[in-house]
């Protein structure tokens, strides 16, 4: 089963922006992506990689995730920005177009030594194809993380609601995460005013069965954190699965139903991944 950890929202924070890095401290993120990759000027690079090394290293996020992105492997800023990464000690690299097993295990051996994990950006169609792959060079990859802008760019896709151009990728996403045991993240949502169509993509991406959603911006972090977290009906209805299958064992009973239903293992296995994210929560708050 992939980590349990709660990362229903993992924000995205510009690197070269300090004051965007102090307000992160008060935020209710599950996890943080200081980026070095996007936000980030070329010409400002080598300012970014400082500031979002130094404040990594200050453990100022307290028990939070964070995570650093770094630029592109074929780019020129990759090596001094792993080498920094590795020595700041982030909970995870977070590495962009990742497509392939030797992508994957190239970070590694430019990472080396160390705590952080990899997280690897699946944002092209070969990524898409190539997913499982990706997700099972290492085990120190732990994370996937999609860009659906650059993946939309790249199948020259249209944003439309409900992501209908997405959904094959989307799929075979989450397919080789699931295969290979690993923690999946939904791309971002663009319109930062538009928390119902947000919702609604959040709820989507629920449903599909990704671990969370990556972010752009502090308003998202409530609904994301609601929709990705089990409710209380669930809660208990889960915790209601477990003793009814439990009882039914113990009387040696091969059978269990609750509310008129039959109860079997892999419902059980079900509920139990749902009181871990929920105990995971709660750890967390």
């Amino acid at each position: 089963m992939p980590d349990p950890r709660p990362r229903r929202s993992v924000l995205y924070m510009p690197g070269a922006n300090e004051r965007a890095l102090e307000k992160a401290k008060t935020l209710d993120a599950d996890a943080l992506i200081l980026d070095l990759e996007d936000s980030v000027a070329p010409d400002s690079k080598a300012e970014g990689r400082a500031r979002v090394c130094a404040v990594v290293e200050s453990g100022a996020y307290g028990r939070r995730e964070v995570a650093i992105r770094v630029n592109g492997l074929d780019t020129e800023w990759f090596t001094a920005d792993i080498h920094a990464a590795a020595a700041a000690r982030p909970d995870a690299v977070v590495v962009p177009k990742v497509d392939s097993a030797a992508d994957v295990h190239r970070i590694e051996s430019a990472l080396g030594d160390g705590p952080s994990a990899i997280w690897a950006m699946l944002e092209t169609p070969t990524a898409m194809l190539h997913a499982h792959e990706i997700a099972s060079a290492s085990d120190r990859l732990t994370v996937l993380v999609l860009g659906t802008n650059d993946l939309a760019k790249e199948l020259h896709a249209e944003f439309i609601p409900g992501r209908a151009p997405l959904l094959t990728s989307l799929s075979l996403a989450l397919l080789g995460a699931r295969a290979a045991g690993k923690v999946i993240l939904d791309g971002v949502y663009n319109d930062v005013k538009d928390l119902d169509g947000f919702a609604e993509e959040c709820t989507q991406a629920r449903q599909f069965g990704f671990d969370g959603k990556t972010l752009i911006h502090p308003s998202q972090l409530e609904p994301c954190n609601r929709i990705f977290a089990p409710s209380a009906a669930e809660i208990a209805h889960a915790e209601k699965v477990i003793a009814a299958f439990d009882e039914a064992m113990a009387a040696g009973r091969g059978v269990a139903t609750v509310d008129g239903r039959m109860i079997e293992n892999l419902h059980v296995a079900n509920a139990r991944r749902i009181l871990a994210v929920a105990a995971a929560i709660a750890d967390r708050d």
